[in-house]
């Protein structure tokens, strides 16, 4: 009666199987496809799913009753695509495979561009062409009937949040003695393997955990692997180095030179689907490519910062709020609009008459950044400010209009009173599946690494919602749980640091290594023949870089991606 088509791993094949047993079900194999489909034909698609403990996509056929589903795991590990083109349904976990369809004839999607040039990549359920759309993770898709495709929830944040308002830990070791020990369980489910296993380590707070809690697992020394850069701000390969001395791991690391990273970045763009811009693509891929040269699965610490609230931009944002929101708005409104009367350059050509020892770096962007979120006039404003390359990019996008999402979703504010939930929230729907996890699958795919993300385990991240707030930020910094199970491995000294990041010095090289190429994508002759972006802003941008009055790499990124992306494209309507 059931046909599949799966991706992914299951890491509850065993209790599922023996569960099956009970009603029956004998293997024929050790296949964690051959229990889900067998899930799926004794309980259920609904049932099976919010069973299953894993990272997966798969479309599922029962030919009795001639309906298609489509699903996808909770967090969005995986991903899953799904269209419909000349009478057809077309589903896939790679973009790129629609257009082997002779049916598909897509067409560009300017709106999903406006928001791609906000937050450096596109907000499920969009993609770049409009007659094809993302599977919301924790969802299912049901296609048959002669009905029109819908999408189910079958895992909610919403429901997650409003169940660990009524379930608070209360006693802070007790609530550390237990996520210590659902992480050794949900790392150890994931080191099972019949391949080569290791890890990626950068020597942050969430890798350094799943290493060490990998490592007081195993009989032999886990394989870890991290890289570096020399320019100064964005070398962690010596923290790495230090982590993985203390728990004995056997490490392996990598410096990439500029010339290297300029030499992968076409190979690198060309690994994802629609136009994406965070710059680690390129930290990701080449440690992933570091890995593959000795192992087939490798483990990451992504998701620890959006379930236990450890981005910077969580502190910066609350305490810009707080500010804020002590001035009347009438007055906010007036002192925004008085700032913005000088323009960034304008603003940059007064401070440059002040005294070197107290001229401001960047004084025009500063201000202007300061002048809208003074004119905010919600805590979600802020945050949205906060999030976005280009602050109005329907006014880049010919012919664009930039469509909502949940980031500016006013209703927030009153489901979500506390402001580091807001933030959490809207990052483990958008951020973590749109950004992180997509350049995580297709950094590691294009070399052929399986990457797992314990931390996602999805125990894992309905457990940190039960964490108190005041617990998430304690001491004046984020993630307070998770290091307070770290320190049980590992000394503070080697990991008690700021938060770098995965990044990469691309305002640097912008105005050295990549400038010929980056001027080659975003000079007005390229934009035109593109015809996708007004130009005007693009070169003040670029103009104001080059000076190094501002740093504007982030927005020339989203242009550059953007551009190398539709450099590629055949086939489609404009």
């Amino acid at each position: 009666r059931w046909v599949i088509s799966y991706n992914g791993e299951l890491y509850n094949t065993d209790e599922l199987a023996e569960d099956l047993r009970h009603q029956g079900f004998v293997a024929r194999g050790s296949s964690d496809t051959e229990v889900l489909l067998e899930g799926i034909a004794r309980w259920g698609i609904e049932k099976t799913l919010t069973r299953a403990n894993g990272m997966f996509a798969f479309a599922a056929w029962d030919r009795s009753q001639r309906r298609l589903y489509l699903a996808r795991d909770r967090l969005g590990i995986k991903p899953l695509y799904w269209a419909q083109a000349g009478g057809l349904f077309l589903f896939a976990s790679d973009l790129g495979a629609l257009s082997s369809h002779p049916s598909w004839r897509p067409t560009l999607n300017r709106d999903a561009i406006a928001a791609y040039l906000r937050f450096g990549y596109i907000p499920a359920p969009d993609t770049i062409w409009r007659e094809a759309h993302k599977l919301r993770p924790g969802h299912f898709l049901v296609y048959g009937d002669g009905r029109e495709p819908r999408s189910v929830p079958y895992w909610s944040l919403d429901e997650v949040q409003s169940a660990a308002q009524q379930e608070r830990w209360r006693d802070p070791i007790a609530a550390v003695d237990a996520l210590d020990e659902l992480l050794r369980d949900a790392v150890g489910r994931q080191m099972v393997s019949d391949v080569p296993l290791g890890a990626f380590l950068s020597g942050g707070i969430d890798s350094s955990v799943v290493v060490a809690l990998m490592q007081a697992q195993s009989a032999r020394s886990v394989q870890t692997f991290s890289i570096g850069f020399n320019e100064q701000g964005y070398d962690e390969a010596q923290h790495a180095k230090a982590v993985a001395r203390h728990l004995g791991t056997d490490h392996h690391e990598l410096y990439i030179a500029p010339g290297h990273a300029v030499e992968v970045l076409p190979e690198v763009a060309g690994l994802y689907d629609e136009p994406f811009s965070d710059s680690s693509q390129i930290p990701t891929y080449l440690v992933s490519e570091l890995a593959r040269s000795r192992v087939t699965v490798a483990l990451s610490g992504d998701g620890g910062d959006e379930s236990f609230g450890g981005y910077g931009r969580y502190a910066v944002g609350q305490q810009l709020w707080s500010r804020v929101a002590r001035v009347p708005g009438w007055l906010r409104g007036g002192l925004s609009s008085t700032m913005r009367l000088l323009d960034e350059p304008q603003w940059d050509r007064v401070g440059s008459l002040l005294p070197r020892s107290l001229r401001p770096a960047m004084l025009g962007m500063r201000v202007h950044r300061l002048a809208r979120r003074i004119r905010s006039s919600t805590a979600t404003e802020i945050y949205l400010s906060q999030l976005s390359q280009w602050h109005q990019p329907e006014q880049l996008v010919i012919g664009g209009r930039e469509a909502p999402t949940i980031a500016a979703d006013a209703a927030l504010e009153r489901r979500l009173p506390d402001m580091l939930d807001r933030m959490q929230y809207i990052d483990t729907l958008m951020y973590l599946p749109d950004d992180i996890l997509t350049k995580v699958d297709r950094a590691s795919m294009g070399v052929s690494l399986e990457c797992r993300v314990p931390l996602l385990d999805h125990r894992v991240v309905e457990f940190a919602w039960r964490i108190p707030v005041a617990w998430r930020q304690r001491d004046g910094t984020g993630k307070w749980p998770l290091r307070q199970v770290l320190y049980r491995y590992v000394p503070r000294s080697l990991v008690d640091r700021p938060k770098m990041g995965f990044g990469v010095p691309i305002d640097h090289w912008l105005r050295s290594e990549l400038k010929d190429w980056a001027w080659s994508l975003l000079s007005p002759g390229a934009l035109e023949r593109t015809g996708v972006i007004h130009a005007a802003p693009v070169i003040a941008a670029w103009n104001a870089h080059q000076s190094g009055e501002q740093d504007l790499h982030y927005r020339l990124w989203t242009i550059l991606m953007l551009q190398d992306w539709l450099g590629r494209q055949s086939g489609y309507s404009a």
